[in-house]
């Protein structure tokens, strides 16, 4: 069986300890370390090779959102919180899961679940789509499709499927928007909203914080608009 290092970070003695005991159910998970504040658990990912990190969001001088936000690479990050309101500032940041608490250990288990099914499409064990330079494949409803790069339009999260919107098609196979993600060109596609991603050939116009693919219209992320700007040359 596969181990996930892990990394716990929070502020409350109570709620480290939770995490500690529900680590301990899942054999899979390894943990490196328990910190207590953001500045001890940047050492830490500095220092050790980190494949999952749970995160709070309350914590003194550095927040879990503000500290994200200060690394470069990230692993895969659940936050776990008792905040419900900072969920879409959480998912801007690409965050795996977000845990309110208290959360229950069944509710744990799906979160990590979904981190080391990122973590395996990640490094390219995803049994469901193959990409390659200029195309990949995706199954659904037991058919396979090629899609070429320059055929997709846009692929929009949905719920825990993916809609892959070509020139003369659109596919929903069940597999996760981060696993796409990992398979597209960063040249040619941009992440524009935490739930987007758009082919840049194919951006007809942007109005405000909207950008079109002929007249699709999709939004831009306040986190994502300097990037896309960026991408697209202006």
């Amino acid at each position: 069986m596969d181990q996930f290092t892990c990394l716990l970070v929070d502020d409350e003695p109570l709620a480290r300890e939770l995490l500690v005991t529900y680590c301990g159910y899942l054999p899979q998970l390894r943990i490196e370390a328990v910190c207590g504040n953001a500045f001890e658990a940047k050492t830490m990912l500095q220092e050790k090779a980190i494949a999952i990190l749970f995160l709070d969001i309350h914590m003194p001088v550095l927040d879990g959102i503000d500290f994200l936000q200060t690394l470069k690479t990230r692993p895969q990050v659940i936050m776990t919180t008792a905040y419900k309101e900072y969920a879409v500032n959480a998912f801007d940041l690409a965050v795996c899961d977000y845990l309110v608490k208290p959360f229950s250990l069944e509710r744990f288990i799906r979160a990590v679940d979904k981190a080391t099914e990122n973590i395996g499409f990640r490094n390219n064990r995803n049994p469901v789509a193959k990409a390659a330079d200029d195309h990949l494949f995706i199954k659904t409803e037991g058919k396979i499709y090629r899609i070429n790069h320059d055929e997709l339009l846009f692929a929009e999260a949905n719920g825990n499927y993916t809609r892959v919107v070509t020139i003369d098609k659109t596919v929903i196979p069940a597999m996760s928007f981060y696993s796409l993600e990992q398979q597209l060109s960063a040249t040619q596609f941009i992440k524009v909203h935490r739930s987007f991603i758009i082919n840049k050939s194919k951006v007809s116009r942007i109005e405000g914080n909207r950008v079109f693919i002929g007249e699709q219209e999709i939004p831009i992320g306040k986190n994502y608009r300097d990037e896309l700007f960026k991408k697209l040359g202006l």
